[in-house]
């Protein structure tokens, strides 16, 4: 993999105030934080909302090119994700969404679009988890 490669697959995350962050990917900027009622400021998402968002915008992103393959109309394509959380450990414990379509679609068609939309690169990620190393990096006086 070239350099350029790796660095399009880099996410990095600096600390800014508070609960605050700022993630860089590629030439984005996003920001997490935390509700008032947690602590936060509550000037950005919370990194579990993040994560519902990164499903949630998979799956309709699927949708939109399985729509567009099959001359299904576009305008109204939406997914709305709802999320409760486990108790222990913290996690999320359960997801529903629900993609809401412009047209109404044969059950031949219904069920191709769920074959395809539930096969979106996070919900295979979460179907069969990627093995995650954390490693601690010391910095040194006067490096950021």
């Amino acid at each position: 993999m070239t350099d350029d490669a790796k660095a399009s697959r880099r996410v990095r995350v600096d600390y800014e105030a508070g609960d605050r962050f700022r993630i860089a990917v590629r030439q984005h900027t996003i920001s997490v934080d935390q509700p008032v009622a947690d602590g936060g400021e509550d000037t950005a998402p919370t990194p579990t909302e993040l994560f519902i968002a990164s499903l949630a915008s998979c799956v309709a992103f699927y949708a939109r090119r399985f729509a567009t393959r099959h001359d299904i109309p576009t305008d109204g394509l939406a997914v709305t994700a709802e999320f409760s959380m486990a108790s222990h450990p913290a996690r999320v414990g359960e997801i529903t969404l629900q993609l809401h379509v412009p047209a109404e679609l044969s059950p031949e068609q219904q069920a191709s679009l769920l074959a395809v939309i539930s096969r979106c690169t996070v919900h295979s990620t979460l179907m069969q988890p990627p093995e995650v190393r954390i490693e601690l990096s010391a910095l040194t006086p006067g490096a950021v």
